[in-house]
C-alpha cells in the first residue's frame, strides 16, 4: 500500500471558510498532523474541532521554540531546522503506507509552516497541497473596505523585518499588509509613522475568529496584541467616478 501527504489550507480561522475539498479530506482522514506551541491545543486543531472522525490518529508537531529566542539567532534557526528535519522523517515513514493530512492555517504556501516540511519532503513522498483563503484576505474583508483599487500595488511585509526596511517599503506601497504583528506592533507603528502611513492604518485582531476586533491603529494599544493580528493600509488607486461609469 502506498500513501501520500496532503496539506490542507484551513483559511483564516472561521471553519465555514474551509474549502469544500479540504473539508472532505479532513473529515475522511485517519492520520492528521498539525503544528502547535507546546502546551497549547493549537489554532489549526481548534479550527477543525468536531470534524475529525473518532478513530483519527493525531500527530501534534510541537515547536521547540516560538518567541523565546530572536528569530534571526543561530540557536533559533538550529532548533527549527532540527524540528522540521525530524518531522519530515517521521511523516515520510508514515506516508509510505498511509495517507496523512497535514493541517495548515491560511494558505500553506503563504508564510505557512508546511513550506519547511515541503522543501524537505520533495522527492521523498507523494504530496498534494490544497489551497486556503489567506489570513490577510479574511482581515481586509473584516474592515469592509476594498484593499486595492485599479492599478494599486499590494505590498506584504512581516513585522519581524528590521524597522528601517519596513519604513522603506511602506513609503512606496499603495496598499499595505503587515503580517506577524503581535509583539512587533510598536516597531510597525513607528515605521508607519515614519513613512507617513500611520493615520490610514487599521489593526485587525483574530480576523474571522471568535474575539475578532477591527480598529484604527491610532486607537489601539500596543499592549496584549495577539499573535493573530494584521495591520492594513488600504489602497486609494484609480477608480471610476461614482455614478459616471468608466473603466473598472
Amino acid at each position: 500500500m502506498s500513501g501520500k501527504i496532503i496539506c490542507t489550507g484551513l483559511g483564516p480561522g472561521d471553519p465555514d471558510l474551509i474549502s469544500v475539498r479540504a473539508d472532505r479530506l479532513i473529515r475522511n482522514a485517519r492520520h492528521v498532523a498539525y503544528f502547535r506551541k507546546a502546551g497549547r491545543a493549537g489554532q489549526a486543531r481548534r479550527i477543525v474541532e468536531g470534524m475529525l472522525a473518532p478513530d483519527t490518529l493525531e500527530y501534534p508537531m510541537e515547536y521547540p521554540v516560538t518567541t523565546e529566542l530572536p528569530v534571526n539567532s543561530p540557536a533559533y534557526r538550529s532548533a527549527l531546522a532540527s524540528f522540521y528535519d525530524d518531522w519530515a522523517g517521521r511523516l515520510t515513514d508514515l506516508a509510505r503506507t498511509q495517507e496523512v493530512v497535514v493541517l495548515c492555517e491560511g494558505d500553506p504556501f503563504f508564510y505557512g509552516s508546511f513550506m519547511h516540511l515541503h522543501a524537505r519532503l520533495q522527492g521523498q513522498v507523494e504530496m498534494e497541497v490544497v489551497p486556503g483563503i489567506t489570513g490577510m484576505t479574511g482581515c481586509w474583508n473584516a474592515t469592509g473596505i476594498p484593499i486595492t483599487w485599479g492599478d494599486d500595488v499590494l505590498t506584504v511585509l512581516t513585522g519581524t523585518m528590521p524597522e528601517a526596511d519596513l519604513t522603506q517599503h511602506m513609503r512606496t506601497a499603495d496598499a499595505l499588509v503587515v503580517m506577524k504583528t503581535g509583539r512587533n506592533l510598536p516597531k510597525v507603528r513607528r515605521a508607519l509613522a515614519a513613512s507617513g502611513r500611520f493615520e490610514d492604518a487599521w489593526l485587525v485582531e483574530r480576523g474571522t475568529m471568535p474575539g475578532q476586533r477591527v480598529i484604527r491603529l491610532a486607537e489601539a494599544s500596543d499592549e496584549d496584541c495577539p499573535y493573530f493580528a494584521i495591520v492594513l493600509v488600504h489602497g486609494q488607486g484609480r477608480r471610476p467616478e461614482t455614478g459616471h461609469g468608466g473603466e473598472p
